[in-house]
């Protein structure tokens, strides 16, 4: 029988399967053995054991369109990040580098700035002018007042959704604005594995409308450069991007050269000051990186 799976914890996998039943399932031995690891939204086959408890094998993987390193989830359409616009407020550095990496990975992004009650509209348009030139939308929410959510339900419709951002932005209360069950059915799966109460330590899969899921991820507070070359990383800078090929030395790494198209735009406004200094930085990275790759190679 075919399924997704849903959820995986403490060696448990639990696979929404096609005739709409949650079986709890073990990996075969097989996979262990060809070092083969199951993650959450991984299309799958499986063996029923026993069809009044639920309980089956994992027999099979099916071929992945994608597969998401961090968060650590398979088949995914697009992913919406979720970041505070205040309390805490939103670190700008480390949504960078998750736009790069899905911008890299080619994963569409909605980006979810919440808490809207508690800022100005000025802060408000302030967070839509830096990034509506680099995602997919912008949706403005606030969880208490229960204002934009009806524009995140037209956004995951008929998708497969990564739900992804750092701790205490109020992704699992967006979670249950959208799908009230969901305390339920994670509830239901950590009584049946004798765990205590539910909070967001694995990616979990919800089945929230017809041809739509919801990945629930663990909150993130840090988040590593994919390895790239350094001059592939304006690439993922898609405001950058548009300028590619205009600066007077080539390649130019939009840093040191001067008539660098991308500096002058910087200078006029043009480009965003915290997404310049987080391309630096990232950029930097990656330098480091490479010189310490070269180092070990001489070794």
């Amino acid at each position: 029988m075919k399924g997704k799976i849903i959820k995986g914890i403490a060696g448990f996998y639990y696979v929404w399967c096609e005739n709409a039943v949650l079986y709890e399932c073990k990996a075969k031995g097989i996979f262990r053995k060809e070092n083969v690891k199951p993650f959450v939204g991984d299309n799958v086959k499986i063996q029923v054991l026993d069809e009044e408890k639920r309980l089956g094998n994992l027999e099979e993987i099916l071929p992945r369109t994608n597969f998401l390193i961090r968060p650590a989830v398979a088949n995914v359409d697009q992913a919406l990040v979720v970041f505070a616009m205040a309390e805490p407020m939103p670190n700008l550095n480390l949504l960078d580098r998750f736009l790069v990496m899905m911008e890299w990975q080619g994963i569409d992004t909605v980006i979810c700035f919440s808490k809207q009650d508690i800022v100005s509209e000025e802060q408000e348009k302030k967070f839509q002018d830096i990034y509506e030139k680099c995602a997919n939308r912008v949706i403005a929410i606030s969880n208490t007042e229960q204002t934009g959510i009806e524009c995140v339900k037209e956004v995951l419709q008929g998708k497969t959704t990564v739900l992804a951002g750092p701790s205490g932005v109020g992704k699992s209360s967006l979670v249950n604005l959208i799908y009230p069950d969901a305390k339920s059915e994670t509830g239901n799966i950590s009584e049946k594995i004798g765990r205590g109460k539910h909070t967001t330590r694995h990616s979990e899969l919800f089945h929230v409308g017809t041809d739509t899921f919801l990945f629930d991820t663990p909150g993130f507070s840090s988040l590593k450069v994919p390895e790239i070359e350094k001059e592939e990383l304006y690439q993922y800078f898609t405001e950058f991007a548009s300028y590619h090929g205009l600066c007077k030395y080539q390649p130019c790494s939009h840093i040191h050269e001067p008539g660098c198209v991308v500096k002058e735009k910087l200078e006029k406004g043009e480009i965003c000051r915290s997404r310049y200094e987080n391309y630096v930085q990232m950029y930097e990275e990656l330098a480091e990186s490479e010189k310490r790759k070269n180092w070990r190679n001489k070794k």
